[in-house]
């Protein structure tokens, strides 16, 4: 294996490089005006959908909790999100309803539907993000309790049917 870094491997490795050979495997010309551009679009998107993964729950939240003396539920309601199916790689999207129940410790609003859409920009499956928003949440916070609701629609199943 060559481990060198010349330009040649490393532009070898970028996305976008496996994208145009993916666009002429299926038949098609990655030079044709339409696609010409595509595969740097779609690795510039690819790496904005999958950010997630240079992000973590401390930079997030960025020193976001409180101490409070609150007994009351906290609900976030309707957080939109977007991710990407980790089986097939098309998205799914929708909802994310958060609720908690605080012992000492609040979260900032916002930082909910951040941490929602940080583990949401990975490749994933609504199980686990459903329990990565809850475990984090537990975590920083120790709330007496913690739900999570993830409503979705998911274009691996639309698009391709139950196939």
């Amino acid at each position: 294996m060559n481990d060198r870094n010349d330009g040649k491997s490393l532009v070898a490795n970028t996305i976008a490089c496996h994208v145009r050979e993916m666009i002429k495997i299926i038949g098609e010309d990655p030079n044709r005006e339409g696609l010409r551009k595509t595969p740097e679009r779609f690795e510039k998107a690819f790496k904005f959908l999958t950010s997630g993964y240079h992000q973590n729950i401390d930079h997030v939240l960025n020193g976001a909790t409180f101490s409070v003396t609150y007994d009351e539920m906290v609900i976030v309601k309707n957080i939109e999100f977007f991710s990407l199916c980790e089986h097939h790689l098309l998205p799914f999207f929708g909802k994310a309803h958060v609720a908690y129940l605080p012992d000492k410790r609040v979260l900032g609003l916002s930082k909910v539907a951040r941490l929602v859409n940080m583990f949401a920009r990975r490749l994933q499956i609504q199980e686990r993000l459903t329990s990565q928003v809850a475990e984090a949440i537990q975590e920083k916070v120790a709330p007496h309790g913690v739900g999570v609701i993830i409503e979705a629609r998911h274009l691996c199943m639309q698009m391709r049917g139950v196939e």
